[in-house]
């Protein structure tokens, strides 16, 4: 006998059926429309990037991500690989979503070396882009916590306080000032390139900085190069005007003065060639030895905007181990720079900083100057460098606020600004030429780096420690 279904469970049949149907072509339309989606994009705002270990405040790269159609949060954006976990794993990388939608990375370094971290964004129909983020990071410092690095160049040697938590800083191997945030690791906010204003064709060596009013008066080494050869260039002293202050900071070029270097060989000459100004410039000489000629330091004189202190990293005076740190006093810097008048000078300030010289020199609207000490000589990463504290007056005594670290690359070598020196435990932020340092452990020095984010200095917080005698 055979059982025939019910006309209801036909009926249930065909209608599950045309469901199934209905359903997958769904699905397949579905499926057509997803593959009409575009290929996402990431678009980097820099394809290499630097941190440091134990590093704080990192500098940051943000990635656009992007899909015709599709909103960005919808989007995955996802650290795939690392080509050296050692350094950067994937789990390292963070993220952050901007209010435009937008991904910003910071990565946790593991240690000093390189790696590429390759990303990629997942979005609508499946579809998938990558890109590949260069990382380099520099070893732990001994002042990890209060580190920060300036990207973009890495031989800062001179530095202006603008106010809002921003300073204006000089490097030695350019002629472009650039504007940094004083609390970030990052690249600069704005950049000035001054050569066209200079004619200079090669680095006025600019090495120091003094600021009255609007006006910030910088000044070149002065001295021959490494290889003991005249550069005009650096035989330069000008002058920039600020308008607005933090973020917003303009720097507009007003002058400069190209004979300083002669006025001060003819004034030691005229005064018995007590310094030895003639000996230090002549030609094969190089600047950075005991008796050589190298200004690093530029600040006025107590209550002044017309008397200049010029620093000199070389010579000491005498020129012997043990001698005393040199300024030279401009009576009229001002009209130096203003009208190109020749340089007036005073007698010259001889310092007692322990056999150390002039590195730097700023002082504060109180008149209380900080004096960064260091070597004269090339090689001096590792020697003793130290803060001392003077009251601007020739014939009174400085005296040793702190020693600095000297066991991690570069040399210190601008102060930003001064701070209440009679607060206790106040503290100075300086920042290092790092040109010469072996960064990342591959024996490149950074200046010789080929990507400027990598290329980098470093800056640090120090408290002053107590007075012990001596000139306030």
């Amino acid at each position: 006998m055979t059982v025939r279904p019910s006309a209801a469970r036909r009926c249930g049949a065909v209608a599950a059926a045309g469901a199934a149907a209905l359903l997958l072509a769904g699905l397949t339309v579905l499926a057509r429309a997803d593959t009409g989606y575009a290929a996402p994009t990431i678009t980097l705002s820099a394809d290499h990037l630097s941190g440091a270990v134990e590093g704080s405040g990192d500098p940051t790269v943000t990635a656009d991500v992007e899909q015709a159609g599709v909103p960005a949060g919808f989007l995955r954006l996802q650290v795939v690989s690392s080509s050296n976990p050692a350094v950067a794993a994937v789990d390292d990388v963070r993220q952050e979503r901007t209010p435009e939608g937008d991904r910003r990375l910071t990565v946790r370094a593991r240690a000093q070396g390189y790696t590429d971290l390759t990303l990629r964004v997942t979005g609508r129909g499946g579809r998938t882009a990558t890109a590949v983020l260069s990382y380099a990071a520099s070893a732990r410092t001994a002042a990890a916590p209060a580190t920060r690095y300036l990207t973009g160049s890495s031989d800062a040697s001179a530095a202006v306080d603008v106010g809002g938590g921003y300073a204006l800083v000089a490097d030695d191997e350019s002629n472009v000032l650039r504007l940094y945030d004083r609390s970030r690791s990052g690249a600069p906010v704005r950049t000035w390139d001054l050569g066209p204003a200079l004619g200079a064709k090669k680095e006025a060596d600019i090495e120091a900085a003094a600021r009255v009013g609007d006006t910030v008066y910088w000044t070149g080494s002065l001295g021959n190069n490494k290889d003991g050869k005249y550069k005009s260039e650096r035989n330069t002293v000008f002058t920039t005007r600020i308008t607005g202050s933090g973020a917003t900071t303009e720097v507009t070029f007003t002058a400069a003065y190209k004979g300083l270097r002669e006025d001060l060989v003819a004034w030691d000459g005229a005064n018995g060639n007590r310094y030895g100004f003639a000996a230090g410039t002549a030609a094969g000489e190089v600047p950075k030895q005991i008796d050589g000629f190298n200004v690093e330091g530029l600040e006025f004189a107590p209550g002044s905007t017309t008397t200049a202190y010029l620093g000199f990293r070389a010579p000491l005076a005498p020129a012997v181990p043990g001698g005393k740190a040199l300024l030279v006093p401009v009576t009229n810097f001002d009209k130096v720079l203003s009208s190109g008048a020749k340089a007036v000078f005073g007698s010259g300030i001889e310092l007692d900083l322990g056999g150390l010289a002039v590195r730097d020199i700023r002082k504060n609207a109180a008149d209380q100057y900080l004096i960064l000490a260091g070597s004269w000589a090339a090689d001096d990463n590792s020697d003793p460098y130290a803060l001392y504290q003077w009251d601007g007056i020739p014939g009174h005594a400085p005296v040793k606020r702190a020693d600095l670290p000297t066991g991690d690359p570069g040399g210190w070598e601008a102060i930003v600004s001064v701070p209440d020196l009679r607060v206790p435990g106040a503290r100075v932020q300086l920042i290092t030429d790092n040109g010469a340092a072996d960064l990342y452990g591959d024996g490149t020095e950074a200046k010789d780096l080929t990507h400027p984010e990598w290329k980098k200095s470093r800056s640090a917080w120090f408290a002053l420690g107590p007075i012990r005698g001596g000139h306030r």
